[in-house]
């Protein structure tokens, strides 16, 4: 990988006695040109601003920190040089939604008198900015501003979370990060209300900004906030907690006081990017890479080890196997057949979820007597299918290493992770210790009940999925009113660009949306039976759930074997249309074969498909269709097999929260 040096800045500089001050303003092009961010520096602060060819993105937004012994960085900055680099590189990730990566920048260092550099990088599909502290002794950041002027009053697509009561309060820092969008003017987002990332803002000429941070390792996660008296959008912090405690059967930790601080900081310090991601098109947030290119890359090179797959489910269905002669439930009986049927079917890994370990203990060492866990590792091994483990937070915090050393020499091939709840300080780096105490001993790193993804997977790759997602598992308890189909199409172009999700799709038991019900026993999902096989393509998760019963999968042979076929990484991947909250048209393709699918929100839809992506040739192309009457019955479909050749154009009509999958090979 080599970096290119040159000159891509424009700066207009006044020389004083004693360094450089007064009005400064640096113009950092992106490589193709058309982005440009200005960085102005005033004799009281900095600022910055964002174009994309003649429009403006971002009007000028200020930025600063602030420690708490009074130390300011952006505040009175006194600038003492500048220096830029151009880098254009590729990455090969371990583990991704394609083979290699194009990363290609322009970057400004901009270093100043008090100990701080302030960095802008500037790429053809948007920009990122960072603190780094410079400082020799540790320190205290009391707030850190992050602030963001949007011209006029754009549309916003925002996620508020759903603060769990605290002392009978609702805490908007207590929430699981599971919430569907709301679409509304800024200036309708209500006063105060937070919002966490990523969030989407709807710019000039159909543009769309991206609005999220990356390579968050050990730093609380930031939020967004609306003040209607000066019309921006303010970062708003979690202070790190002070008092913490156990709560939901010892599972999680629970802040009742914090400190007057958000982050406690060694002296040189590398703070989160702050990222705007600039699309043209919809279609360009699907296939985005920005939040992987800013992460922290791994220390280690070899990640040979990490498989990733399908995993055979329990919790979703409530172990309701039946046509068996033994009483379902946590016991090896059950978990005996969940292993025959992924072995039967391919799928790599089984889930022990909630309920293994004894409850209300939080000791990982505990196992309930009706579970023989050496038993069902020799069991799986002897079939090919490894077994992963659930853990609530506070059991796997207070023991890492050890539980973590213990169930890789049994055997155990990772841990899927729940109840964090937060994301101030402490909790970002907890996850950041799964990772790295996950990768010492081979263990896959599932983070669940977590907020969004920020490039720990790049850093850590066997870190594999991560939740703050509204996934299917809401559908068991949903209110009135939920629509998840319209979440389906909205989330992969905000939650989904900044990384993998843990969304637990594959429902068989499909409905309409009146004939939807929230039932926690058997629960079912809305829309067609062919959106629920697209969802495997169009979602990006390397570890990725069969959440039904597979006494149900057994029924449904056709769909069972399409589902297990589908690659959870890819060597490519190709978005073919689509548009926010409407729908969604992409291929992919691993190891020279394509899987291609579309999903619409709850108007029927024709789409044509141009299969411009393949090699010139012949080809057969399985495909599902939502059936004549999944308008009525979501559970219809129509499976065919066709030939198809490259470049040929292919009609499909989806129902009303339909869908379609197929599988095109030579």
């Amino acid at each position: 990988m080599k970096a290119q040096f040159k000159n891509v800045l424009f700066a207009l500089i006044i020389m004083l006695p004693g360094g450089i001050t007064a009005q400064k303003q640096f113009t950092l092009n992106a490589p193709s040109g058309k982005l440009r961010v200005d960085v102005n520096i005033e004799k009281t602060d900095i600022s910055y601003s964002v174009w994309h060819d003649n429009d403006l993105m971002l009007d000028r937004s200020p930025i600063s920190m602030t420690l708490t012994d009074g130390t300011q960085f952006g505040i009175n900055p006194r600038l003492r040089k500048s220096k830029t680099k151009t880098v254009d590189q590729t990455i090969y990730p371990p583990i991704y939604k394609k083979k290699s990566i194009h990363d290609h920048y322009n970057e400004l260092v901009l270093e100043f008198k008090g100990g701080y550099n302030l960095v802008f990088r500037a790429y053809d599909d948007g920009m990122a900015y960072r603190f780094i502290s410079q400082l020799k002794e540790p320190f205290l950041v009391q707030d850190e501003q992050v602030e963001l002027n949007f011209p006029n009053d754009p549309q916003v697509y925002v996620a508020f979370p759903k603060g769990r009561l605290n002392e009978g309060k609702e805490d908007p820092f207590y929430s699981s990060f599971q919430n569907t969008y709301l679409h509304t003017p800024l200036s309708k987002w209500d006063n105060g209300k937070l919002a966490f990332l990523p969030i989407l803002v709807e710019g000039a000429n159909g543009k769309k900004v991206c609005v999220t941070e990356a390579d968050l390792l050990n730093y609380p996660g930031l939020y967004l906030k609306n003040n209607r008296e000066t019309k921006h959008l303010e970062g708003v912090f979690a202070a790190y907690p002070k008092e913490v405690k156990l709560e939901v059967k010892n599972l999680k930790g629970v802040v009742k006081s914090r400190e007057p601080y958000i982050a406690k900081a060694e002296g040189s310090t590398a703070f989160p990017w702050r990222v705007l991601i600039v699309s043209e098109h919809d279609t360009d947030l699907l296939n985005n890479d920005m939040v992987y290119k800013l992460a922290t890359p791994a220390q280690k090179a070899d990640y040979s080890w990490i498989k990733p797959g399908k995993v055979a489910w329990d919790w979703w269905n409530n172990w309701n196997i039946y046509q068996v002669d033994f009483e379902s439930g946590i016991n090896n009986e059950t978990y005996k057949y969940y292993i025959d049927f992924a072995s039967q079917q391919g799928i790599e890994y089984v889930i022990l979820d909630e309920g293994w370990s004894v409850p209300g203990e939080a000791d990982l060492m505990q196992v309930v007597p009706e579970i023989d866990l050496k038993e069902l590792i020799r069991y799986a091994g002897e079939r090919n299918v490894g077994i992963i483990l659930w853990a609530g937070f506070h059991a796997f915090d207070r023991d890492m290493d050890r539980v973590c050393k213990h169930y890789a020499e049994m055997g155990i091939k990772g841990f899927k992770i729940d109840f964090m709840d937060r994301d101030d300080q402490y909790m970002i780096d907890f996850n950041r210790r799964c990772a790295e105490t996950g990768a010492k001993y081979k263990l896959l790193i599932d983070l669940h009940g977590t907020s969004k993804p920020t490039g720990l997977q790049r850093t850590y790759p066997n870190t594999i999925n991560f939740e703050g997602v509204h996934g299917l598992e809401e559908l068991k308890w949903a209110e009135p009113g939920t629509d998840q189909v319209a979440y389906d199409v909205t989330l992969p172009f905000i939650r989904m660009v900044a990384g993998p999700i843990d969304y637990t799709q594959g429902a068989m038991n499909n409905a309409i949306m009146k004939n939807f019900n929230a039932v926690y026993e058997e629960p079912m999902s809305q829309g067609t039976r062919c959106r629920q096989l697209a969802l495997y393509v169009i979602f990006d998760s390397p570890i990725s759930m069969l959440c039904d019963a597979p006494t149900n999968y057994l029924k449904e042979e056709e769909c069972t074997e399409f589902i297990t076929s589908i690659p959870t990484v890819w060597d490519q991947t190709v978005p073919l249309a689509g548009e926010v909250a409407k729908y969604i048209s992409m291929a992919r393709q691993k190891d020279g074969v394509w899987y291609l699918a579309s999903i619409t929100d709850w108007e029927p839809r024709d789409v044509e498909i141009e299969l411009s992506f393949l090699a010139p040739g012949q080809y057969k192309a399985e495909i599902f269709r939502d059936g004549i009457n999944a308008d009525k019955v979501g559970k219809d479909y129509k499976k065919e097999i066709i030939d198809v050749t490259a470049g040929q154009r292919l009609k499909v009509h989806m129902a009303p929260g339909g869908g379609f999958a197929m599988k095109i090979y030579k």
